[in-house]
């Protein structure tokens, strides 16, 4: 007997693979766990062929899983693929946008954006997922994601929403403490702050002309992987930050953080920005609406700009 809910569990399927348990992708639904088992359970029974090793450890493939599993991804991403490029056709701003992005930039600009964007199409709805991860558009099966930073080659298609300054910044409290260096010579000498995990992610070497690890342990004072934690630290004075303007640019404004204009901050002279990349040339009426939206919440020049 034919399964009428068959796309329905292969995506349910899919997000148990990647997410790695049925917790995860219950989590992502909404639902109970108990209730992603039993769909699960349906669609093994309909194919006749168990999909899933199930341990109390871990879930593993078997090989009639793997097979659909590689099917199912290719089969979805094409099927996100035509309702996109349908619903542009019409010119439809409504239905499910799935967009992610770095958590802090999410929550200070992404969220407030929103705002207007419910209250001019009160039909569309937002997935947000805010992560740290590189999220790739196709295998995640999102609209578009945000990221910021160099652009690098790549087959998606790039909208430039701003430009990305990076500063190196203190606290008052620090610099009265610990002095104020006068080049970037004299940063070796100073505790820093840097990204946990990966390899110079903030772009020390831009300005130290290596990473902060070669510093030593008595100079990285601190390291952490989300933006906001990273601005928290410099704000209580544990060491000289290098972020970009979107994380510290409003509290240079108020006098929080003290912008250090080392070396004419030759390092800004790369080409940064803030990227919404898609895979799809045409873009959906509603990612369209999403764009436009954000780049006035942003505004030019970008609002956090010191």
């Amino acid at each position: 007997m034919k399964d009428p809910r068959f796309a329905e569990h292969l995506a349910i399927f899919v997000d148990v693979v990647r997410g790695g348990s049925f917790s995860s992708a219950a989590r992502r639904r909404s639902v109970s766990p108990s209730s992603i088992v039993r769909q699960i359970d349906g669609l093994e029974q309909s194919l006749g062929v168990p999909l899933l090793v199930r341990s109390t450890r871990a879930l593993s493939l078997t090989d009639a899983g793997q097979h659909l599993f590689e099917r199912a991804q290719r089969l979805l991403n094409d099927l996100a693929d035509t309702q996109a490029e349908v619903s542009a056709m019409g010119g439809a701003i409504a239905g499910v946008l799935r967009i992610a992005c770095l958590p802090t930039f999410g929550k200070r600009y992404v969220v407030p954006a929103l705002k207007e964007l419910f209250t001019e199409y009160p039909e569309l709805k937002i997935e947000l997922d805010l992560t740290e991860r590189l999220a790739d558009p196709v295998l995640d099966r999102l609209d578009a994601v945000i990221r910021i930073g160099e652009l690098r080659d790549s087959a998606l298609i790039a909208t430039k929403l701003a430009p990305q300054t990076r500063l190196l910044v203190a606290s008052p409290s620090y610099l009265e403490h610990a002095g104020t260096p006068k080049t970037t010579d004299e940063i070796p000498g100073h505790r820093v702050l840097d990204k946990l995990h990966g390899t110079d992610l903030l772009g020390w070497a831009h300005i130290l002309g290596y990473p902060t690890k070669t510093l030593g342990t008595s100079a990285e004072v601190f390291r952490c992987d989300d933006f906001e934690a990273l601005r928290q630290a410099a704000l209580a004075g544990f060491g000289i930050a290098f972020l970009p303007t979107w994380v510290v640019g409003p509290d240079i404004r108020a006098g929080l953080l003290t912008r250090l204009p080392l070396s004419g901050e030759a390092w800004n002279s790369r080409d940064m920005g803030v990227y919404l990349l898609r895979a799809l040339a045409q873009p959906s009426a509603k990612l369209q609406a999403f764009i436009t939206g954000l780049r006035n919440y942003i505004g030019t020049p970008p609002i956090w700009e010191p």
